[in-house]
C-alpha cells in the first residue's frame, strides 16, 4: 500500500480506470470463449435431440 500512497491522487484514479478496464475485457473475452466452447452442444436444440434418442430407443426394441 506504500506504493499507493506515494502516487499523486490523479495517477491513482488513471491506475483504477486502467484495471477496471483490463477486468471487463478479461471478462469479455471469457464470455466469448465460453460461448463459443458451448454453442453447438446437443443440449442446446431439444427437439432434434428429443427425436435422435426416440429413435435410439425404438431402435433398441
Amino acid at each position: 500500500m506504500e506504493f499507493l500512497k506515494n502516487l499523486s491522487e490523479e495517477t491513482q484514479l488513471i491506475l483504477l480506470v486502467v484495471v477496471i478496464a483490463v477486468l471487463f475485457v478479461l471478462v469479455l473475452l471469457n464470455n466469448k470463449r465460453n460461448k463459443k466452447l458451448r454453442y453447438d452442444r446437443d443440449k442446446r436444440h431439444f427437439t432434434k435431440n428429443f427425436y435422435k434418442k426416440k429413435k435410439k430407443y425404438k431402435d433398441k426394441n
